[in-house]
């Protein structure tokens, strides 16, 4: 196995992984949504009047709606089928009625998923001077002979490896950087489980490591529940694919970037 994909599997099961993890990926929940006041009145004035349509009218207006169920995205995209199917509102709105108007209130007001939130805090991490190396423009980065990661946007920094590297995925990068003279692009993803979308965002990052004919060393800088030894698809990805791939944790990447 790779020795970086060793070491962060090492690092994982015998250090104190997560309580260092957070601080790349510090996933607290925002404070609870803001409800618009007119909006709330009206779903208040509904919810009394026992007025079923115009009270899911206005929570499929609120950012989130208070319970989960397989219909509510199709009454949010077509407005028209709310008056439609009446059994259906009726079903939702007795779920509404059983729960009270605080419980409603208090989960629409719920803060965001943290996993919704984790994506740009990779990249707050690295602007924090992380490396002790200059974080610089397109123009700098070219012509810098030092270490330096390149400042921009998941599609800016895809943009310059498209352009300079020979990079032909369309899908955006997390990571540029310059060192020892060499480019290293990679992905930066926290899989908090398996199944799913995780599965899905742990197969895109391995995509990326498969890209041929890209002048750059690519890297897959993941975190979470792969490193766990068990029988889940990505430990086995790991044990079975060995030297083949750069996969390493945030963890150990300042070592193994001022090791190229």
């Amino acid at each position: 196995m790779n020795y970086w994909t060793e070491l962060s599997i090492e690092f994982a099961n015998q250090r104190n992984y997560l309580d260092e993890l957070f601080k790349v990926y510090p996933t607290i929940p925002e404070g609870i949504r803001e409800i618009n006041n007119t909006i709330w009145k009206q779903v208040e004035t509904y919810f009394n009047e026992q007025n079923n349509v115009e009270l899911i009218k206005s929570l499929l207006s609120l950012n989130l709606f208070p319970i989960k169920d397989s219909y509510i995205a199709y009454l949010k995209r077509d407005k028209s089928s709310i008056e439609r199917n009446p059994e259906t509102i009726n079903r939702i709105c007795g779920r509404l009625y059983e729960m009270g108007i605080d419980n409603i209130f208090l989960k629409c007001s719920e803060p965001k998923e943290t996993n919704r939130q984790i994506g740009p805090l990779f990249k707050r991490w690295i602007n924090k001077n992380s490396f002790g190396v200059p974080i610089v423009s397109k123009i700098e980065f070219l012509n810098s002979t030092s270490n330096c990661i390149l400042d921009g946007s998941d599609s800016e920094l895809m943009g310059f490896a498209n352009e300079i590297l020979g990079y032909k995925r369309d899908k955006g990068l997390d990571f540029v950087a310059k060192f020892n003279n060499k480019y290293v692009i990679g992905e930066a993803k926290f899989l908090t489980d398996f199944g799913g979308h995780q599965n899905a965002q742990f197969n895109d990052a391995i995509d990326t490591l498969k890209e041929k004919k890209v002048d750059a060393i690519i890297i897959a800088i993941l975190d979470g529940v792969l490193y766990i030894p068990t029988n889940n698809k990505m430990y086995k990805f790991l044990k079975e694919n060995k030297q083949q791939y750069n996969i390493l944790s945030t963890l150990v990447l300042r070592d193994f970037l001022f090791q190229i």
